[in-house]
């Protein structure tokens, strides 16, 4: 079987359109869809459904795509072990929940400093589809919280902790504040995070642990449209004290201490358990375990 026949089936399922996966893999369409129909013809089974164009996988195809992610990141890491004498090459896919965004150019830095020679592919996502990216081969490392129990599966390097602060600008509601009670923060006109981002989820525990409800005017998927809304859009916002250093001082924006939200989140790398462990991603938890304590002394409150 030719290993390029499953990276075609695997960017199809990706892109679903044939054009741009066949962009992605550096082909024509038709040596695509013949590398596919290859394919299909060597397992006896249709992946695809055609109809002039993609229209999806059969069962068949479900079925084989996460055995074929599998087979090409085991090549990969076949291919890098040969080479392990020398610096790694090829890309490392990272996921990164926004709330990791303003640590990621030091994570970077301590990486291409032991890995000079590695290619870095970084995606903004939620955390949940960061650990299904790890499980299905689609990531080689992700930057999200370690809440609650140890997920099964993967290795974890803790990197740091972060805190909810009340951010307004000096002259709103409640800006001459040193510290603020969480239900004075959410009795404002608030811009918070959609509950599908997992930082979102742990303050609404402990809102409900306090027998509070939080009714945002505005929700985002972007730190820097909650911190565009503060600024200039006349809300308020709940968010970690990791994003001060990206508060412009044009944007006149203070984050406060909420008393009553002691407890700090912590972020840190994870990686598929899996052995053995891919060279990627030994490169990703020596630049994590490296990091770390870099990261920590600048930014832990």
């Amino acid at each position: 079987m030719q290993l390029r026949f499953l990276e075609y089936f695997i960017a199809l399922a990706d892109e679903k359109h044939f054009a741009r996966a066949a962009d992605r893999c550096n082909v024509t369409q038709p040596t695509l869809s013949a590398g596919i129909a290859s394919l299909e013809t060597l397992l006896g089974k249709r992946l695809v459904l055609r109809d002039r164009r993609f229209v999806d996988l059969t069962s068949e195809g479900y079925a084989v795509l996460p055995y074929a992610r599998m087979l090409v990141a085991s090549h990969e890491d076949m291919r890098q072990a040969i080479n392990a004498a020398g610096p790694l090459q090829g890309e490392l896919r990272l996921g990164t929940i926004p709330a990791a965004m303003p640590y990621l150019g030091r994570f970077v830095g301590v990486l291409r400093g032991l890995q000079p020679e590695l290619k870095i592919s970084i995606r903004q996502s939620t955390s949940d589809a960061i650990m299904r990216g790890i499980a299905s081969f689609e990531l080689d490392a992700g930057l999200t919280y370690l809440q609650g129990p140890e997920p099964t599966g993967v290795l974890a390097v803790a990197l740091y902790e972060e805190r909810y602060r009340f951010a307004t600008r000096s002259d709103g509601p409640l800006g001459d504040r040193r510290t603020v009670r969480l239900a004075e923060a959410v009795a404002q006109p608030l811009c918070l995070l959609h509950r599908g981002m997992l930082n979102r989820r742990i303050l609404d525990r402990h809102l409900v642990r306090l027998d509070l409800t939080a009714n945002p005017v505005a929700t985002s998927d972007s730190y820097a449209g909650i911190l565009s809304m503060v600024a200039h859009g006349g809300l308020a916002s709940i968010v970690t004290d990791s994003h001060f250093a990206f508060i412009g001082t044009d944007m006149d924006i203070i984050l406060i201490e909420i008393q009553d939200l002691p407890e700090p989140n912590r972020v840190g790398l994870l990686v598929s358990d899996r052995e053995p462990l891919a060279p990627i991603a030994k490169a990703a938890m020596a630049a994590a375990q490296a990091s770390a304590t870099l990261i920590g002394a600048v930014y832990q409150r």
